[in-house]
């Protein structure tokens, strides 16, 4: 949704089988340009609830409950847990407005590192016959200034339950201090990990590594010409669904009737080995972390699906 912007996937992602499957997996551009950033699910009350009051969840990533206010002075509140590069964002039902707020409801941004490829991606968009929609988010630090914030490609501003967008964040962001980013690594950086600060390495959480979202089949076409464009490698599944790879995290998009969309199962890669298997049931999903360099995160018992 536009006010917000803001696995493993055991036996679905497998290796190729053949030359056809080989060349299905690649690119069909030169170069990468879009990477996961966020993304965000609307569950049901009682589990949105169980993340906020977590305590387990503040130990286990950089977690924040947090306010922010948007073009157009809306405003929305989100359950993040932070990571170095990327981040995930959760709603309960109602916390965002109209069809936004919707149970199953679940969206996912896609960002730039070096300013300037946004448009380099919008031109691709229009080579796998999408029309880019131009939008500019911008932020309220609290004293009714709209900073801006970043610049975003949607595919299409009418959606059933997902919205997928391509986003490059602006120089005003980074030179205001009031967002706590870090100074370019190189000439032209706009990218996550200097967006992101590095209170994750405080926690056991690094990354997302892999996201498995359930949408329609109208929102899944909408969004293969933005992951094609980007510069992902998308090969079909059985059924109709995709799985994205070569974005630094795996993407699987599972085409469903509308009752049973929604964000299904992340993967978290960890800073840190652990020994031991610990599961922390949240409401209706379930985090489960280690033993090793993982964690995964189902939400498949919602009482949605």
């Amino acid at each position: 949704m536009i006010v917000v912007f803001a696995v493993a996937l055991v036996g679905a992602i497998e290796g190729g089988a053949g030359t056809a499957q080989a060349e299905q997996n690649r690119s069909s551009y030169d170069r990468q340009l879009l990477f996961y950033n966020h993304s965000y699910g609307v569950l049901d009350r009682e589990t949105a609830d169980a993340v906020e009051h977590s305590a387990y969840l503040r130990d286990f990533a950089n977690f924040q409950v947090r306010t922010t206010t948007g073009a157009g002075g809306q405003t929305w509140t989100g359950r993040y847990l932070m990571g170095r590069e990327t981040y995930l964002e959760l709603f309960g039902v109602g916390d965002l407005p109209g069809p936004d707020g919707v149970l199953g409801a679940a969206g996912m941004g896609l960002s730039t590192e070096r300013d300037g490829d946004l448009a380099t991606v919008a031109e691709r968009m229009r080579s796998e016959g999408a029309t880019p929609v131009d939008f500019l988010q911008t932020r309220d630090f609290g004293d009714g200034v709209p900073v801006p914030w970043f610049d975003a490609l949607l595919t299409s501003t009418e959606y059933d339950a997902f919205q997928a967008w391509a986003m490059e964040y602006r120089p005003e962001y980074f030179a205001d201090p009031r967002s706590h980013t870090e100074p370019a690594s190189f000439p032209g950086d706009v990218g996550r990990e200097r967006y992101l600060s590095d209170d994750y390495r405080t926690h056991l959480m690094r990354d997302v590594s892999a996201v498995h979202l359930a949408v329609t089949e109208g929102d899944l076409a909408d969004t293969l010409p933005l992951l094609r464009a980007g510069g992902f490698a998308v090969r079909t599944l059985p059924g109709g669904g995709v799985v994205a790879e070569c974005g630094g995290t795996t993407i699987r998009l599972d085409a469903v009737p509308r009752e049973q969309a929604g964000l299904r199962r992340v993967e978290m890669s960890l800073n840190r080995p652990v020994k031991d298997r610990h599961v922390e049931r949240l409401g209706h999903s379930t985090l489960t972390v280690g033993p090793g360099s993982h964690a995964v995160w189902t939400f498949t018992d919602s009482p949605a699906r």
